[in-house]
């Protein structure tokens, strides 16, 4: 894969890069240059990559445990060898500060280190089957096998490691994928399917193509050999394409508006200040958990919000090629106006910018806000901006019932040394993990994650991806 400004690169198709046909640029977020022009696949190439798909999967099931993870591991190797490669290509094509873009290359490779251990412990069990009379000598046998071709449909903001979370638990359960990445960043998810293939999986059974948006709809709605879409995007999006999808498994990471509860008996306000701070701003705070509300209990309520809004002002913004860069553009231009005009509507609503607000090209200065209310888009919706909003509460109660007012349910972060409280937020906050002691956008890549409502169904994080990507069979055994 080649990445020379104006260069045409291909998208893989059995093992091959094919650039003929109609091309798409490829734009830094930072300077809008061109990175390269990527040839777009076509429904004829997505139907030849189904069929490939298809007859693949006997090889890639019969795959024996040992040569999986031997694939998986040899993949986190070359990955770990090609370390700033990697990092430089999703500075180029996300926008991302290349400190933030050297963690993802960390984290997608031990996505896959992981995927190879978690393949050798994807077992089954002996059951009984001499329940009743008549049936003396019978005993089951349960396996899981691959279900089948998948479709990953992946978005811009981690282009290498969330591409990674589709595609090594696909190869742990012996799954042929095909891979659909952002329009925005096609390139790193290009790469690594290069080092897919090289690490010795089989080359029909990996497909990335460049597909428009009317194609993809086509595949999950009409190619009925594909068993599984999993996509992550906006919940819109993601929505949408599982009303059309019919029988197919489908598995849904969509977005988020995480919310931070700061109980008054957490002493450590400091670190909550530069917890909150990361979490939101990091990345531009565009992340579906990225930290986006914050709901302090009223005696400490201003000592942290203004710790938060100094630690803010301190913030590098700009070049994300830069070591010193905390803070870089936006992806696009049309999202730093939406976020813009977000902000604006608050403050005819009665919030106070306390902090930023303000765009330059791409980039927008990280916002804090306060006197937000329910019913603004920036409390309501994903901003998927670098934008908090940072409120009192008087009633623990009252705090949760905040969180949980809203159409989205991820993660929550809750800070707090009261047992109880944490317990009762365990049982009341409606999301798919409460992340105690820091902020919502904590995540490790082996734990289970996804959301409830709007932000999804099913879950990513290794072994419970791979358990998605295959199916429970019986063997059941008597009279012989």
């Amino acid at each position: 894969m080649r990445m020379r400004p104006g260069a045409v690169t291909g998208f893989l198709l059995c093992g091959r890069e094919w650039t003929d046909g109609e091309t798409q640029e490829v734009r830094s977020p930072w300077d809008g240059g061109v990175l390269a022009r990527v040839a777009v696949a076509t429904r004829k190439d997505a139907r030849e990559a189904v069929t490939h798909a298809v007859a693949a999967l006997r090889r890639t099931r019969a795959l024996p445990r040992w040569r999986r993870r031997e694939i998986l591991e040899s993949i986190a190797a070359a990955l770990n060898e090609q370390r700033e490669r990697f990092a430089q290509l999703i500075v180029a094509e996300a926008g991302k500060p290349v400190r933030a873009a050297r963690t993802e290359v960390a984290r997608a490779i031990t996505v896959f280190r992981t995927a190879a251990e978690e393949t050798v412990r994807l077992g089954g069990e002996s059951i009984p089957l001499d329940l009743t009379e008549g049936n003396e000598g019978r005993w089951g046998l349960v396996q899981r096998f691959p279900v089948g071709p998948v479709l990953g449909i992946t978005p811009f903001n981690f282009p290498l490691n969330l591409v990674a979370h589709k595609l090594a638990p696909a190869i742990a359960a012996g799954c042929p994928m095909i891979l659909k990445p952002a329009p925005q960043t096609p390139l790193t998810a290009l790469a690594l399917g290069e080092l897919v293939l090289k690490a010795g999986w089989p080359e029909e059974a990996l497909a990335v193509l460049t597909l428009s948006n009317a194609d993809t709809t086509w595949l999950v709605e009409r190619e009925e050999r594909i068993r599984m879409v999993s996509f992550t995007g906006s919940a819109a999006v993601g929505w949408a394409l599982k009303s059309r999808s019919g029988r197919k498994r489908v598995t849904l990471e969509l977005g988020g508006n995480a919310a931070l509860i700061v109980h008054g008996d957490w002493s450590e306000l400091d670190e909550a200040a530069e917890r909150v701070v990361a979490g939101a701003f990091g990345y531009a705070g565009q992340s579906c958990i990225s930290v986006q509300r914050v709901y302090v209990e009223r005696p400490v309520y201003q000592s942290l919000l203004w710790k938060v809004v100094a630690l803010t002002q301190k913030l590098a913004v700009g070049d994300p090629a830069l070591e010193t860069t905390d803070v870089g553009p936006l992806i696009r231009r049309a999202d730093v106006e939406r976020v813009e005009a977000w902000i604006r509507e608050a403050e005819v609503g009665g919030a106070v910018v306390l902090e930023g607000g303000a765009s330059e090209g791409n980039v927008l200065r990280p916002t804090v806000l306060s006197k937000t209310r329910n019913g603004m888009k920036v409390v309501d919706e994903e901003v998927f901006g670098p934008v908090v909003a940072i409120e009192p509460y008087d009633d623990y109660e009252e705090a949760l019932a905040r969180v949980n007012h809203s159409r989205y349910g991820l993660q929550a972060g809750l800070m707090t040394r009261d047992a109880g409280r944490i317990l009762t937020a365990y049982r009341e906050l409606e999301v798919g993990a409460v992340i105690v002691g820091d902020v919502p956008n904590w995540r490790m890549d082996a734990m289970p994650y996804g959301g409830v409502k709007d932000s999804g169904m099913g879950r990513e994080g290794l072994r419970w991806a791979i358990e998605e990507m295959t199916e429970p069979r019986l063997l059941a055994m008597g009279g012989v």
